[in-house]
């Protein structure tokens, strides 16, 4: 029988865990969990268990340990009350998808958003609706399977109403205006991200606003659109990042975006010592993010005549590419490539 009583270590690992949280160290807020987990496995309160486990899963999370963070929600996924509490099962499959986008697996990220759509399709909970639909969009859309993406954005649109937060009505926006971007309907990724924008205040979540700026910042520049608004998004970002801290990835985008201004501006000096310092820890940096640094690193030296590092380059982005299953952009760089870029 599942005790009631609840040890003051338990109390103390808990609130430990989410200080750490709350001062944006996620590999201390994740150990916390994991200790609160562990004393309350031993009290027999699975319920704290549970909670505590997933909660150490998020944090691991947002700590970019995706092996480690999909690992636990695969527990969690096949553990009892996973299997007999939709709602949660849901919210573990959307951790399951970022956890394996993140490191790079993107058809099993699919999978697994598409698992949890279909638990809370017609669910009264629609902000656990949006989410999963969010995280089925953008692994969708990293595969390059736009069409479908674009046919869940339909789908995500009529999800949002009046009851849906604000910062949850933007975060739909924003990646509806995503996948418009890829489908090359720059204007309504445009309108899309404007929207988000609107939704968006760097007083109410500095963290929210810091990475909607860099995404679209790094979504406007892949469509060429190098104007005032997206350097003011690429600043914002920066400002943010440099007040509230980020993570190894963060830093690594913003350096990106950077360079592709660069690049655009007619500066691929600047881009190329950029990229460079992107690309100098293959090891520890994501196939994703290796495959947009080597692509941009193939057109930047492209620019300034050489050839052969361009092709070398463009090679690297294609392979890369290929290992995050994202067989569209591997098909850009090798038309990057055939074009002598």
């Amino acid at each position: 029988m599942q005790q009631n009583f609840v040890s003051p270590s338990y109390v103390a690992a808990e609130l430990q865990a989410r200080k750490n949280r709350a001062d944006h160290d996620f590999a201390e807020a994740a150990s916390s969990a994991k200790a609160a987990a562990d004393i309350a496995r031993s009290d027999g309160d699975m319920d704290s268990w549970w909670n505590m486990t997933f909660f150490q899963a998020e944090n691991l999370l947002d700590a970019e340990d995706f092996d480690t963070c999909a690992d636990l929600a695969t527990g969690l996924v096949d553990c009892p009350r996973g299997t007999s509490e939709r709602h949660d099962l849901a919210r573990t499959y959307i951790l399951l998808a970022k956890a394996k986008q993140g490191a790079g697996q993107l058809e099993q990220a699919a999978d697994a958003a598409r698992a949890a759509v279909e638990l809370v399709s017609d669910d009264p909970d629609v902000e656990t609706n949006v989410l999963a639909r969010q995280a089925l969009i953008a692994a969708l859309a990293d595969t390059g399977r736009l069409d479908e993406a674009w046919a869940e954005c339909l789908a995500l649109a009529d999800v949002i109403s009046a009851e849906v937060d604000d910062q949850l009505v933007g975060k739909a926006y924003w990646v509806i205006g995503n996948v418009a971007f890829l489908c090359n309907d720059v204007q309504q990724g445009l309108n899309y991200h404007e929207l988000a924008a609107a939704t968006f205040s760097p007083a109410r979540n500095l963290d929210v606003w810091a990475k909607f700026n860099k995404a679209s910042a790094a979504m406007r520049l892949a469509a060429d659109v190098a104007d005032a608004d997206t350097l003011r998004c690429i600043e914002r970002a920066e400002l943010a990042t440099d007040v509230i801290g980020g993570s190894a990835n963060d830093f690594l985008l913003m350096k990106v975006n950077r360079a592709h201004w660069s690049t655009l501006a007619g500066d691929p000096a600047d881009a190329i010592e950029l990229l460079e310092q992107v690309c100098a820890d293959e090891d520890k940096t994501s196939p994703q993010i290796l495959g947009e640094a080597y692509l941009l690193l193939g057109r930047a030296n492209a620019a300034t005549g050489n050839q052969a590092a361009a092709r070398e380059h463009l090679l690297k982005a294609a392979d890369h590419f290929e290992a995050a299953g994202a067989p569209q952009r591997a098909d850009q760089a090798r038309e990057f490539l055939a074009g002598g870029a």
